[in-house]
């Protein structure tokens, strides 16, 4: 992919969401709402303080997140859709349950 963010924005792509509920009833996708999870693609340098101190992003690409409702723009980049959000319009970092327990 040629393409990086400036910055401290992120480039993003949803992660489709479950065709079943947990009942086992199938979700047509005329009901589906658009997830708001995702996986970092790519990161900007991160923004930067007045001082000109550059501010280190929090995430990093492979990183699974969480983000809001209307976050990011939409971008077609290589035939793919995909979103760039600045990094505060993130929520959180998903971790795998096993790793946490350990931490």
């Amino acid at each position: 992919m040629a393409f990086k963010p400036l910055h401290d924005r992120v480039l993003v792509r949803r992660v489709e969401s479950e065709e079943k509920t947990k009942g086992g009833l199938i979700i047509p996708d005329s009901a589906k709402e658009k997830p708001a999870e995702g996986e970092v693609i790519a990161c900007g340098d991160g923004a930067r303080k007045d001082s000109g101190e550059l501010i280190d992003m929090a995430v990093k690409p492979g990183d699974r997140i969480l983000f809001g409702k209307w976050s990011g723009t939409e971008v077609t980049v290589d035939g793919e859709e995909l979103l760039i959000m600045k990094e505060s319009d993130i929520l959180g970092v998903i971790t795998d349950s096993a790793a946490a327990k350990a931490a």
